[in-house]
């Protein structure tokens, strides 16, 4: 992978810039109510993606996630698509930053004094970018990861729907708690039936067979791990999207976790044990090589706008009275 600074053109906050209320500031300041939905009940919808060498990663899938996830909640942020982008550009210009974790979140809001009615609540709605941030570091990868299958059972899907990326990570933070106890340093849950479902904002691929499997329900729709099915194939390494059970994890040969917070990361061991030889294979290598190498792919990249002044304004654009609802314009991916 290649090596970012994590400061380019000087900005006023290099420790991290928000958008809140309609302005910028340093992101220690950004505060929202105690009050807040999105604190009293993580009743909220969020996405992150990342700026690496000056550029964003797959910003359209980003944002195209994050409004079909506004649109499953019945969320309007007050923002249509081009002025969210706009925050987000604005957020690492104002940080200076050239690698930078972006996240862009909608809350429910606050209710109206004395209400418990949700339909009082006025939305939310914040981002971020500070610098980068790591699963696993660089140093790390270079070893492998040793991962934990935990016992605790994953929020079933048709209770919270996991393709709708929320804050509900109680379950997945206590089994982040009994990995380290174990020595780990990243852990995966299963579902009901005892299949692996994710961890803690990754995906998990495992070299089965003959193939990469990945699991196929009770995870993320994740964009790193679209992607790294997409460079997969077109390297020629096979990949099923499917059941993955703790078994076969356990028996793979190679193994990875996918993020934005990362990307291709090797796992070399599980629940204590080693996978294949201990170290991180050559497919995994491969395909971790060309992830950051498509990271100067026009088809995948965004020139963050350094340069562009001014602050949106809700619906700035629009005629009077119109809004674009979240979720206008292309297709979640």
């Amino acid at each position: 992978m290649g090596g970012a600074d994590t400061a380019g053109k000087a900005g006023p906050w290099p420790g991290g810039a928000a958008w809140i209320d309609g302005r910028y500031c340093p992101v220690e300041e950004a505060k929202i109510s105690v009050l807040d939905l999105g604190v009293t009940r993580s009743d909220c919808t969020y996405d992150v993606v990342h700026v690496w060498d000056g550029r964003f990663f797959r910003l359209d899938a980003h944002v195209d996630r994050f409004a079909a996830s506004m649109a499953r909640l019945r969320l309007d942020p007050g923002y249509d698509r081009a002025e969210i982008e706009a925050v987000l550009h604005g957020c690492v210009r104002h940080a200076g930053l050239r690698a930078a974790y972006v996240s862009m979140t909608c809350t429910r809001g606050r209710l109206a004094a004395g209400s418990r009615d949700l339909r009082t609540a006025r939305p939310t709605f914040y981002c971020y970018a500070v610098p980068f941030v790591w699963i696993s570091s660089p140093q790390r990868q270079e070893t492998g990861a040793s991962l934990w299958v935990s016992d605790l059972v994953r929020i079933p899907p048709a209770s919270v729907d996991p393709r709708v990326k929320n804050y509900h990570w109680l379950d997945l933070d206590l089994g982040l708690l009994e990995a380290y106890e174990h020595g780990a340093d990243l852990v995966v849950l299963r579902d009901l039936s005892g299949a692996i479902t994710e961890g803690p904002g990754y995906n998990v691929f495992a070299w089965v067979s003959g193939s990469w499997l990945t699991p196929a329900g009770g995870t993320l729709a994740g964009v790193t791990r679209q992607t790294v099915i997409e460079l997969a194939r077109r390297a020629g390494q096979p990949v099923r999207e499917g059941r993955l059970a703790a078994d076969d994890l356990r028996l793979a040969t190679e193994a990875f976790v996918t993020s934005t917070a990362g990307g291709v990361m090797p796992v070399t061991a599980v629940d204590g044990q080693p996978v294949g030889t201990g170290e991180p294979g050559s497919r995994t290598r491969e395909l971790r090589d060309r992830y950051w190498a498509s990271h100067a792919d026009p088809e995948y990249c965004t020139p963050v706008r350094y340069d562009e002044q001014g602050s949106p304004s809700p619906g700035a654009h629009l005629p009077p009275g119109a809004h674009l609802p979240p979720g206008e314009g292309r297709a979640g991916s």
